[in-house]
């Protein structure tokens, strides 16, 4: 009786995995139901259909994955890749003669994608402007990223840079590495294409 009940409890689990597997995609079932409806044991037809299902699978993934060789557009597409999600090292932050971009040690570029690890927020800067001396961190927490609120305690100079976030600010004038003001806690959050 026991090998009667296992027997049938192992065809109830054969015949649902039959169901689940013919209840997929569309295009699939087609394959399905041919290979089920040959004749030959539940087993074979399982692995088939598995077999069927690796053998798609890999052949969509590769065609996916080979890169179109001499062709413009594939290169255009390794020069994204390239410069996509790079970062400052090291980070360095300018005047607004400075230009913005990666930096590098052989390209001293200022960052224009900080962002600040202690508030959380993206540090904005403005090109020739600096901070007024009465600026205080309730300023920066209340107005930020408003520039109009800004603005009131900003001064036009002349090749001078403002960064701030709701907690830091600065003005900057010539071209430094983050890394000399231990106090401020900006890293570069990726520059994209």
């Amino acid at each position: 009786k026991s090998n009667a009940a296992e027997t049938k409890a192992s065809k109830s689990i054969r015949v649902s995995q039959r169901q689940q597997l013919e209840t997929t995609t569309y295009n699939s079932s087609k394959r399905f139901t041919k290979i089920l409806t040959k004749g030959t044991s539940e087993e074979e037809d399982i692995d088939e259909i598995i077999k069927d299902i690796d053998e798609s699978t890999y052949i969509r993934n590769f065609t996916k994955q080979t890169p179109r060789l001499f062709s413009s557009a594939s290169e255009n597409n390794n020069t994204s890749i390239q410069t996509h999600g790079k970062k400052c090292c090291p980070v360095y932050l300018g005047g607004s003669t400075a230009p913005y971009g990666i930096g590098t040690n052989i390209s001293q570029r200022t960052c224009d994608q900080l962002r600040c690890t202690a508030c959380d927020f993206r540090v904005l800067h403005y090109n020739d402007y600096q901070w007024d001396k009465s600026c205080d961190y309730l300023f920066f927490r209340n107005n930020m990223p408003e520039f109009s609120k800004l603005k009131t305690k900003m001064l036009m100079k002349k090749g001078s840079r403002a960064y701030a976030c709701q907690c830091t600010w600065r003005s900057i004038e010539e071209l430094i590495d983050l890394t000399m003001d231990r106090q401020l806690r900006w890293v570069c959050s990726k520059h994209i294409g």
